[in-house]
């Protein structure tokens, strides 16, 4: 199986890394070269252009930023690349950009798949991904082999679109929960409250979310370094998620405000930090 990634992000490299460690043919292309460029040592071919990456693949990853910078790589690509290659697309975009991007590849001969993952670089190195993939049906039992690798229980949402959507509500979820939590550990902490008790209580409770505990001692200790999800991006996903919100008419005042936050943190100078920063914005360091 020879597999090709557009994109060697925090994302990228990680999932690109397990590929490797299955022996799977993998050539790799980056706009920033130096980023990938350890991968050589562990096979992976480092291309020069997008183009070479999709002419040495059979199936070609999309991991890159957000819909435009897909556009711009695509676009770099040799039109005769295309022809009878299967492409996944793995970020975060909205379900009509993911429908666009499906008729511009299906025009050049290609064909398409949605599948956005939820986890994080660990999941993505040990193949515990979670897959949820849109699109037609074919697509998905021709990429099912290379999805069971990338996660365990890969899962078909239905036409494309659907992935995107399941893809843009979870990481809703992600932001809300982080602002939420941030803001109750904030008086506990202000109120000088034992934190483990106040953490006994919340594990308890029909409340409790595992991302709690995750995300607590980087909040604590304000360390929001090394991050497996930039701040900048769950920002990007979030407003991605309100312009979808405004189409369909859903009232999204809640989340407006935990978008302002998100911009607040990027102003601190902490856009390329953990999202957990978000607490920083939440609660001043008064030290």
């Amino acid at each position: 199986m020879k597999i090709g990634i557009l994109g060697g992000g925090l994302m990228g490299k990680a999932l690109a890394e397990h590929l490797l460690n299955q022996k799977c043919e993998l050539s790799i292309y980056n706009r920033s070269i130096e980023k990938i460029a350890d991968l050589s040592s562990q096979g992976a071919r480092i291309c020069g252009t997008a183009s070479e990456a999709v002419e040495q693949s059979e199936i070609v990853i999309l991991l890159l930023s957000d819909a435009d910078a897909i556009a711009t790589v695509l676009d770099s690509v040799e039109p005769n690349a295309f022809i009878d290659k299967l492409f996944i697309q793995m970020g975060t975009i909205a379900p009509k950009q993911s429908q666009h991007i499906e008729t511009q590849l299906s025009s050049a001969g290609a064909a398409y798949l949605e599948c956005p993952v939820l986890g994080s670089l660990p999941e993505a190195r040990s193949g515990k991904l979670i897959l949820m993939a849109a699109g037609m049906e074919d697509n998905y039992r021709q990429a099912l082999p290379l999805l069971k690798i990338i996660g365990e229980t890969p899962r078909y949402i239905g036409a494309t679109g659907r992935g995107a959507a399941v893809k843009l509500a979870m990481n809703q979820l992600i932001s809300g929960l982080t602002v939420t939590f941030s803001l109750s550990l904030a008086l506990i902490e202000e109120y000088q409250i034992d934190v483990e008790q106040f953490m006994q209580i919340v594990r308890e409770s029909a409340l409790y979310a595992p991302t709690f505990d995750k995300k607590l001692d980087r909040m604590r200790n304000r360390n929001f370094s090394e991050p497996n999800f930039p701040t900048k991006h769950l920002a990007k996903d979030t407003q991605l998620f309100l312009e979808v919100g405004e189409q369909l008419r859903l009232d999204t005042t809640a989340l407006q405000g935990v978008s302002r936050l998100l911009d607040k943190t990027i102003s601190m100078g902490l856009d390329n930090t953990d999202y957990s920063a978000i607490y920083a914005a939440i609660s001043p360091d008064r030290k």
